[in-house]
């Protein structure tokens, strides 16, 4: 079964099941590319707009009030979840997402119809255009949906990132007893306990999520009412502001006009928030690489972290296990690196009074999201909720590196030190062994000195012991 719709262009057969129209059979047909379909973030997002605008529109006296309440009943059946199956679009559409606001706009004119005895596709009692995209166009709904669906999109992600934020902080205290070699061009550096590193990881996602709730603020901004290119066409004069208001209600945000000129063609905001999620991404990337490195091993590497086993490792080597969650993070971190760059260029493409490149920045930013929000999860949960540091692993490579001789560069000089480690390193002993053979440093100050613990905080040197070492009767190495 099937019906036949008139649109501008013709006729056009339409399953006679379904609830959209001709416009979406049409852009169904056109755009077969990704196979992937909006979000439901998008889709909810979308239809509280409709219901806002339609709301507005009752009140200023537009809209019949009986057409009017099936339409936001129809919108509330959308936002409860139901009806997902009629939002068949391609993410990669035409430009400014009409294909998605013209799916909406006859979904929920056939909800509404049927609501009002009649039949899909009878849109002498509520027509998709004049009714429910009353005081609207897809030029300033699809930019004020982005906004709403980013704004929801981000609520579990920050949770998420709350939660990673924690995990870290909690390892943090559980390991601060524990002394590591720090390595700077990975090479043996100076000692740091894990409580501060886990603790530098902890405050850098802080940072990250401090740099969301700044962007978060530029999605606030709305260019709704201003219709095709942000005049305000077609719409009351009190549209914009009671709508937003409208908004506000709905949502809870705290949503306020925008030049709705600018924001027609203006991007940036997005950029700012696919920004913030990038240089999250890169935070989270480089303690993946971290983890890696120090769980490399289990004989031949690093060997100072024991991460958990979720998977065998190999299909040829028997009982190789790979730090495969961190791995699968690295990979969430280039694709949101990707998706930033291709905002950006969406962004960049406005032309004269419209950037028609919103389905793109849509679908990158709510699939970033979506991808961290998800990636956190699994980082924390099966991964560093179980992370071990071996302390005895840690101690044996700080007792044998020279990573104890800078705190020496105070008592005796940077090139004595130079020298010492030298030496070291060509008769393969350890700094202490060659500062005891050679009386550099009575044996009395020794093991303070050489406390590892102390090195990890800032401390005044005892100028005393200073003195005392140089009349110390010391040996010159070379």
């Amino acid at each position: 079964m099937s019906r036949i719709e008139k649109d501008s262009i013709g006729e056009i057969e339409v399953p006679g099941n379904v609830l959209y129209g001709a416009f979406t059979t049409r852009a169904s047909k056109n755009f077969r590319i990704s196979g992937i379909k909006a979000s439901p973030d998008f889709i909810k997002a979308l239809a509280i707009i409709k219901k806002a605008c339609a709301k507005t529109n009752i009140k200023l006296d537009m809209l019949n009030e009986t057409i009017g309440d099936v339409i936001i009943q129809a919108a509330d059946e959308i936002i409860e979840g139901k009806y997902r199956d009629q939002f068949i679009l391609d993410v990669f559409q035409a430009g400014a997402g009409t294909p998605f606001n013209m799916n909406m706009n006859e979904v929920i004119a056939n909800i509404a119809i049927l609501k009002l005895g009649g039949n899909p596709g009878e849109y002498s009692k509520v027509h998709p255009n004049n009714h429910v995209n009353m005081a609207q166009s897809s030029n300033d709904v699809i930019p004020t949906t982005i906004r709403l669906s980013v704004l929801l999109s981000l609520l579990p992600m920050k949770r998420e990132l709350e939660e990673l934020i924690r995990i870290f902080n909690l390892k943090a205290k559980e390991y601060d007893h524990v002394i590591k070699v720090g390595r700077t061009h990975l090479e043996d550096a100076v000692p740091i306990r894990y409580g501060q590193v886990f603790s530098g990881y902890a405050a850098s996602l802080e940072k990250c999520l401090e740099r969301l709730g700044t962007s978060e603020k530029s999605m606030l901004e709305l260019s709704i009412g201003g219709t095709a290119i942000g005049t305000g066409i077609n719409t009351h004069p009190n549209f914009k502001n009671r709508a937003i208001s409208e908004l506000n209600n709905l949502t809870g945000f705290e949503f306020h006009a925008g030049n709705s000129i600018m924001l027609s063609w203006s991007m940036t905001a997005f950029v700012e928030v696919s920004n913030a999620l990038r240089i999250l991404a890169i935070e989270l990337n480089k303690i993946s690489n971290d983890l890696r490195l120090l769980n490399s091993g289990p004989r031949a590497g690093i060997s100072e972290i024991i991460l958990p086993e979720v998977e065998p490792g190999s299909s040829i080597m028997p009982g190789k296990i790979n730090p495969s969650i961190a791995e699968a993070v690295n990979m969430v971190c280039f694709q949101v690196a990707g998706n930033d760059h291709a905002v950006a260029m969406a962004a960049e493409a406005g032309q004269l009074e419209l950037n028609v490149m919103t389905p793109l920045i849509a679908f990158d930013l709510l699939w970033s999201t979506g991808l961290l929000a998800n990636t956190m999860k699994m980082f924390r949960e099966d991964c560093i909720s179980g992370l071990i540091v071996d302390e005895k692993r840690c101690n044996e490579l700080i007792e044998n590196s020279h990573a104890l001789a800078t705190v020496l560069n105070s008592y005796i000089g940077y090139d004595k030190v130079a020298q010492l480690v030298k030496t070291a390193l060509l008769e393969n002993k350890s700094l202490k062994q060659v500062l005891i053979e050679n009386d550099i440093i009575p044996r009395k100050y020794l093991d303070e000195i050489l406390d590892a613990m102390k090195m990890t905080e800032p401390r005044i040197v005892d100028k005393r012991i200073i003195n005392e070492i140089r009349s110390h009767g010391k040996k010159d190495m070379i």
